[in-house]
C-alpha cells in the first residue's frame, strides 16, 4: 500500500486502534459486520426478487411471500447499516454547510456534528424505547407475518434487529458526539 493511501485510510476515524480507544474499536468493529451482514442482505434480497419476477413471468410459478420478506428485510437493512453510517459520518447531511463552515470555523463543525449525534442518539433512543417491548412479545407469542397455512415467517427476528441496531446506533451517536467534543477541546 502506497504512503497516499495509508494515510488517508488512518484519517478517516473510523475503526480506532484498541490502544487508542477499545470502547471505540469493538464499537466500530461491531458496526462493521453488522453493515457487511446489511449488504450481504441486500445482495439476497435481489436475487430474490430476481428469482421471483422470472418465476412470475417465465415460470408461471411465483415465490411465495417475496413482498413480505422485502419490506421486513429493508427495515433490518437500514438497522443494521444505520451505526456504521453514523460512524462514517456518512448520514445524510447538507455538505455545502459543513464545506462552508469548515473554512470559516472547523469547531463550529464539530459543534454541530456534535448536536446532531446527540440529537440522533435520542431519536434512536426512543425507537429503542419504542421497540424493545415488542421483542419479547413477539418471541413468547410466536408472532408471525404471512399468511397462516399458506407461507409464515417469525417476526421476532426482524424486531431483533431492529433493537440491535438502535441500541448500536444510540452508541455510535454518542460515541461520535464525544469524539467531537474532544476535537473542539483539542483546536481551543
Amino acid at each position: 500500500m502506497s504512503d497516499d493511501n495509508s494515510a488517508a485510510f488512518d484519517d478517516d476515524g473510523y475503526v480506532p486502534a484498541f490502544s487508542d480507544a477499545p470502547l471505540g474499536a469493538i464499537l466500530c468493529s461491531a458496526a462493521a459486520a453488522m453493515s457487511a451482514i446489511g449488504t450481504a442482505a441486500i445482495g439476497a434480497l435481489m436475487l430474490l426478487i430476481v428469482a421471483d419476477v422470472i418465476g412470475r413471468n417465465f415460470l408461471d410459478a411465483p415465490i411465495t411471500g417475496v413482498s413480505e420478506i422485502a419490506a421486513r428485510t429493508v427495515v433490518a437493512i437500514v438497522f443494521l447499516q444505520v451505526p456504521a453510517a453514523i460512524l462514517q459520518r456518512r448520514l445524510t447531511r447538507a455538505d455545502f454547510l459543513v464545506r462552508r463552515l469548515q473554512g470559516v470555523s472547523p469547531a463550529a463543525v464539530s459543534a454541530l456534528e456534535a448536536a446532531f449525534c446527540i440529537a440522533g442518539a435520542v431519536v434512536f433512543a426512543l425507537i429503542l424505547w419504542a421497540s424493545w417491548p415488542k421483542l419479547p412479545e413477539s418471541w413468547a407469542s410466536a408472532e408471525f407475518f404471512g399468511v397462516q397455512g399458506v407461507w409464515t415467517i417469525p417476526t421476532w427476528p426482524f424486531r431483533g434487529i431492529t433493537v440491535l441496531g438502535a441500541t448500536l446506533a444510540v452508541l455510535a451517536a454518542l460515541y461520535r458526539a464525544t469524539q467531537e467534543m474532544r476535537s473542539i477541546r483539542s483546536r481551543t
